[in-house]
C-alpha cells in the first residue's frame, strides 16, 4: 500500500504509515485527481501490461473517458489505445474527499517514468482547476445583477491591460474577470455555472473579448452608483410599470454620447422627484431583447409609463426643468382649495374612509407650501391622506377656528381634535421629502393580526401579510402605503408579529421577516414573496400571486407519491440565489396557462433541508414535475414558455429515446430519403446537459422533415463505443441513404441553440428551389404558367445564409402549388436591379393571373419565417382562387 499527496506544490510517494496525520496532507480535488491516476494507470497497462489486476469503480472509467478526450489532437493513437484496452483494465482507486488522499493497491512500486506522469498530471489538473467565479468577482452567491455589475467595474478599472501595459499576465487574468461578469450576468448562463461549473458552459459562450479601459471608465453601468435612478432589467421591467406607480424610464446606450450628456440633468431631476414618481433606467446594450421589445430604435428615449395607460414619450428639452415640467402632467392626485363652504363634508368624507387630511395655511406672515410642493406631496402621498390649501386673507375666521394666525401646515388624521394634544401634527418644514416621511411616521401601523384572528381573517379574504419579528424593518412604513395600491384588486393588508404569535410563525415554517400573499383559501394556501424588499415589486408580486396557482410548499403538504393524484411541478429553490427569484415570476405566468391540469410549488431548500436531500438536489434552481411514479427534471430557459414547452414535450416527445435495438431498426435501417439527427450524451456532461431544451426545441421545429433521437451512452458504453463515440455531447446527422447505412455527418459547430442546429440539418436535405439565371427568370417566372415565390439573395450576406434553410421548408411546405426559386443578386445584378430589389433577402410572391408577368409585378412579403410565408401565400391564393376559376372558364 502506497500514499500519493501533494506537499509544497510537489506530488509525493511514501509508504503508508499506520499513525497518518491528516495534518501533513494539503487537500486536493478528489475527482481530479481520480481522472488523473486513471489515466496514468491506463498508459501504465498499455505500456507495460503487468500481471497484476486492478478494480477500477465506474465513476472513474467514465471520468478518465472523459478527460482522454480533452487531449490533443496528436496524441489520438494513444486515446484509441487507451480505449481499446479499458475493457481489459481493471484498477481500484479509492479517494477520501476530506483531505485529498488517494490509496492504491497494487503489487510493486509504480516505476518512475509511471509516477513523473501521474505527478505531472495532477499537477496539470491542480493547476487548471477553475476560479471561482464569484470569488474572482468579489461578490457572494446571492448578488444582484447590480452588484455583479458594481464590482466587475471596480476590478475593470485596476485590472484592464491598458492600465497594466508592463504586465504580460494582464490580458489574460482580465479575459478570465470579464467571462465571469459575462456568465453571471444572464440568468440562464449562470444557472448552468452554479449547477454545472464551468463545464456546463458552451463553447460558444467562453468569451474572448473586452473594451477599452476607457469604455469601463466612462460609458459602462451609467446609474449604476445612483441611489434614486433604479436601474431595471428584463426580470422586473414589467413588474415594475404595472405596479401603480409613475415611472419615468431612461433607455440609453452605454456607447451613446448623447446619452451621457443627459445623465447629470437626469440626476438632478430624479433626485427632484424622489418619492413623487419612480425614475428609472434601462441599459439597452445589457437588455437590447427588452429595448427591442418596446419599440425603442435611438438612444436616449425617455418614457412616462402609468398603469393602464400607453407609455408617452418625451421630446422636449433635456433639462431638468423641463423634465420635471412634463412629468409633473402625469400626477394627477387633486390639491383642494378648502373655504368655508367646502371645508366641513370635504373633511367629513374622508374621516369617514378612514382618511386624514394635510392642510397648509397661506397667510401674509410665515411660510405655506408652493403650489408645486403640494402637488409634489399629494402624489407621494395619495391613497393615505387628503392634501388641501386654505387661503386665510380671505377665510381668516376659518383659519382662527383652527388656531392658525400665520402660514403653517398640519397633519389632521381622522379623529384628531386640536384639543387634544399630540393628535395633530404640525410641520415645521416645506420640504416635499421631509414632509413625507413625518407623514407616514405618524400614519398607524398596519392592521395586526394575531393567532386568534388570524385564521378567522384569512378563511375567505385575500391577504398580503407582513411578517415581523418584534423591530420594525426600514420598509415597514412604505408597507403603509400598500393598501392604497391593492384597494382595487381586493387584496387586504395585515402584519403579523412573529416575536408574539411564535407558535402560528412556525407552523408555517416562517422563521424571518417576510411578506405572503394569502389567496382566501384559508392559511395554508400562501405563497412568500422572495423578491425586492421594494414597494412595486411587492404590489407586482400581491397582483401575480392571487390570481396564480402556485403555493409554498412544506413538509406537511408536499405531494408525496402516494398523494399524488394529479402532475405536479415543484422547484427546488434558495431566496438568496438570483436565477431562482426571476424563474418565480415565471412559474406564475406558466400556473395560469396550466390551471387545472398541474399543480404549481415551490420548496425553499435553506429551510428544508431534509427534503431537498431526499430528492438529491445538488443546485438551484432546480425544477421537477412529478406525474405518478415519473419523475421528470426540466432543463430549459427560466421563461413560462420554456416550461410550457417542456411539458408539452413530455405530453408529445419530439426526441425518441434509442436504445441498441431501438438505434440498429430505426436509425440504421432507415427508409430511403429518411433522415436522422442523434444526439450521443452522458449525464454527467455539463454541455449535454446544457443541450438538452436546444435538442428538444431543435426537434419540434424540423418535425415531419427530420427524425430527432438521443442516446445516453452512460447506460449503453459498449455500444456507443461500437458507434466510434469519442466525446460527449456527439452530434450526428445520418443521411438518406438505406444502401450505406453508417454514413453520416458530424455537427462541428460554434453554436450549439436551436436554430444553428436546425441550420445544419437541413442543409443536409435535397434542394426543392431551383437556381434562376436572368434567361430562366424571364421564361419560367414572368412568362410561365405557374405561382413562384422566390428569394433574391447575394452569397456573402449573412442573413441570407441564415434564411436558406428556412427558404428550403417554404418550397417543401409548398411543393405542388407553388415554385421555388432563388435568385443570386451578386451574379445577376441587373435582374435584381431591374426587380427593384435594395436589400438582401427580399422574398417576393409572382402569382400566375393569366397573363404574363413583368419585373416589378412580385408581391413582397415582409417575413423570414417559413410558417408566416407559407400562411401569407396561402390566403392570398384563397383570395385569387374565384378570378383564378374564372379565367379559366373564358378561356375554355
Amino acid at each position: 500500500m502506497y500514499l500519493y499527496f501533494f506537499q509544497e506544490g510537489r506530488l509525493q510517494s511514501r509508504d503508508l504509515p499506520a499513525d497518518l496525520s491528516s495534518s501533513e496532507i494539503n487537500p486536493i480535488d478528489p475527482a481530479r485527481l481520480q481522472v488523473a491516476l486513471s489515466i496514468s494507470l491506463f498508459l501504465f497497462k498499455v505500456e507495460n501490461s503487468p500481471e497484476t489486476a486492478f478494480n477500477m469503480d465506474k465513476k472513474a472509467f467514465e471520468d478518465a473517458h472523459a478527460m482522454i478526450d480533452l487531449l490533443p489532437d496528436d496524441q489520438e493513437a494513444i486515446m484509441q489505445q487507451l480505449k481499446d484496452k479499458v475493457d481489459a483494465l481493471i484498477i481500484e482507486t479509492r479517494l477520501s474527499s476530506s483531505v485529498g488522499v488517494l490509496e492504491v493497491e497494487m503489487g510493486p512500486r509504480v516505476p518512475p517514468s509511471v509516477l513523473l506522469l501521474l505527478s505531472s498530471l495532477l499537477l496539470l489538473a491542480a493547476c487548471s482547476q477553475s476560479v471561482d467565479y464569484y470569488e474572482l468577482l468579489k461578490v457572494s452567491r446571492d448578488a444582484s445583477t447590480r452588484e455583479i455589475r458594481q464590482a466587475f467595474k471596480r476590478l475593470a478599472l485596476t485590472m484592464h491591460p491598458d492600465k497594466n501595459p508592463g504586465d504580460s499576465s494582464a490580458h489574460d487574468r482580465f479575459l478570465e474577470v470579464n467571462r465571469a461578469y459575462e456568465v453571471l450576468k444572464d440568468a440562464d448562463l449562470r444557472k448552468k455555472y452554479d449547477k454545472y461549473g464551468e463545464k456546463g458552459l458552451d463553447e460558444q459562450q467562453q468569451g474572448g473579448g473586452y473594451e477599452s479601459w476607457n469604455f469601463y471608465r466612462y460609458d459602462f453601468g451609467i446609474y449604476d452608483d445612483d441611489l434614486e435612478v433604479i436601474t431595471l432589467d428584463s426580470g422586473d421591467f414589467e413588474a415594475a410599470v404595472n405596479s401603480g406607480e409613475i415611472w419615468f424610464i431612461n433607455f440609453y446606450f452605454p456607447r451613446c454620447s448623447h446619452c451621457h450628456e443627459l445623465a447629470p440633468a437626469w440626476r438632478e431631476f430624479a433626485k427632484e422627484m424622489d418619492g413623487v414618481m419612480r425614475i428609472g433606467a434601462v441599459n439597452c446594450g445589457d437588455n437590447n431583447h427588452l429595448c427591442r421589445s418596446k419599440g425603442i430604435n435611438s438612444y436616449p428615449s425617455l418614457y412616462v409609463y402609468k398603469a393602464g395607460q400607453r407609455p408617452e414619450r418625451f421630446n422636449g428639452e433635456r433639462s431638468k426643468d423641463s423634465l420635471v415640467q412634463f412629468s409633473m402632467k402625469f400626477v394627477t392626485t387633486s390639491v383642494t382649495e378648502l373655504w368655508q363652504g367646502n371645508m366641513f363634508s370635504e373633511i367629513e368624507t374622508a374621516y369617514s374612509s378612514g382618511m386624514g387630511w394635510l392642510i397648509t395655511f397661506c397667510s401674509d406672515t410665515g411660510d405655506c407650501l408652493e403650489p408645486r410642493t403640494r402637488q409634489k406631496v399629494a402624489g407621494m402621498l395619495d391613497g393615505l391622506v387628503k392634501v388641501g390649501w386654505m387661503d386665510c386673507t380671505s377665510q381668516q375666521h376659518l383659519c382662527d377656528s383652527f388656531q392658525v394666525t400665520s402660514g403653517a401646515t398640519a397633519l389632521f388624521p381622522p379623529g384628531s381634535t386640536l384639543d387634544q394634544k399630540g393628535s395633530v401634527l404640525w410641520l415645521n418644514t416645506l420640504d416635499s421629502r421631509e414632509i413625507y416621511n413625518q407623514v407616514i411616521n405618524h400614519l398607524p401601523d398596519l392592521e395586526l393580526l394575531t393567532g386568534d384572528s388570524f385564521k378567522r381573517k384569512l378563511a375567505h379574504h385575500r391577504w398580503l401579510v407582513s411578517f415581523t419579528f418584534g423591530e420594525k424593518s426600514p420598509a415597514s412604513n412604505e408597507y403603509k402605503k400598500l393598501q392604497a395600491f391593492l384597494q382595487g384588486d381586493h387584496i387586504q393588508v395585515g402584519r403579523v408579529d412573529c416575536k408574539s404569535d411564535l407558535k402560528l410563525c412556525q407552523s408555517l415554517y416562517i422563521h424571518k421577516p417576510c411578506v405572503a400573499v394569502f389567496k382566501g383559501m384559508g392559511i395554508h394556501d400562501f405563497e412568500i414573496h422572495h423578491g425586492k424588499d421594494v414597494l412595486y415589486n411587492i404590489v407586482g408580486f400581491a397582483r401575480d400571486s392571487v390570481r396564480a396557482h402556485v403555493n409554498t410548499l412544506r413538509p406537511d403538504n408536499f405531494p408525496s407519491e402516494k398523494d399524488r393524484k394529479e402532475p405536479w411541478l415543484v422547484d427546488f429553490f434558495a431566496p438568496w440565489c438570483p436565477p431562482c427569484r426571476a424563474l418565480l415570476p415565471e412559474l406564475r405566468k406558466a400556473s395560469i396557462q396550466l390551471a387545472g391540469q398541474m399543480k404549481f410549488g415551490t420548496l425553499d431548500c435553506t429551510i428544508h433541508q431534509n427534503l431537498c436531500s431526499m430528492y438529491n438536489i445538488q443546485a438551484y434552481p432546480t425544477t421537477v414535475i412529478f406525474n405518478g411514479s415519473s419523475v421528470h427534471e426540466y432543463e430549459g430557459q427560466h421563461s413560462a414558455d420554456g416550461i410550457l414547452e417542456f411539458i408539452q414535450d413530455l405530453v408529445n416527445p419530439s426526441v425518441m429515446v434509442l436504445d441498441p435495438d431501438s438505434f440498429n431498426e430505426r436509425v440504421k435501417g432507415r427508409g430511403g430519403g429518411q433522415l436522422w439527427a442523434v444526439d450521443f450524451y452522458a449525464p454527467w456532461c455539463g454541455p449535454c446537459q446544457a443541450l438538452i431544451p436546444e435538442w428538444r426545441r431543435m426537434a419540434r421545429m424540423l418535425s415531419g422533415q427530420i427524425q430527432v433521437g438521443s442516446v445516453d451512452c452512460k447506460r449503453f458504453q459498449t455500444f456507443c463505443q461500437t458507434q466510434g463515440v469519442r466525446a460527449y455531447p456527439e452530434i450526428r446527422l445520418y443521411l438518406g441513404d438505406p444502401r450505406n447505412a453508417d454514413r453520416y455527418t458530424t455537427y462541428n459547430g460554434w453554436h450549439r441553440d436551436a436554430h444553428s442546429l436546425r441550420s445544419w440539418a437541413l442543409s443536409s436535405l435535397p434542394r426543392l428551389s431551383v437556381d434562376l439565371a436572368p434567361d430562366s427568370f424571364r421564361s419560367q417566372v414572368l412568362s410561365g404558367q405557374d405561382h413562384w415565390v422566390l428569394d433574391f439573395y447575394a452569397p456573402w450576406c449573412g442573413p441570407c445564409q441564415h434564411f436558406a434553410p428556412e427558404f428550403e421548408i417554404l418550397a417543401r411546405s409548398l411543393k405542388g402549388r407553388v415554385r421555388a426559386g432563388k435568385v443570386d443578386c451578386q451574379a445577376h445584378h441587373q435582374t435584381c436591379q431591374s426587380a427593384g430589389i435594395t436589400a438582401y433577402p427580399t422574398v417576393r410572391f409572382y402569382p400566375y393571373l393569366g397573363t404574363r408577368r413583368h419585373e416589378h409585378s412580385g408581391e413582397y412579403i415582409n417575413s423570414r419565417d417559413a410558417n408566416v410565408i407559407d400562411d401569407i401565400i396561402t390566403q392570398r391564393l384563397q383570395k385569387l382562387a374565384p378570378r383564378l376559376q374564372n379565367k379559366n372558364k373564358d378561356e375554355l
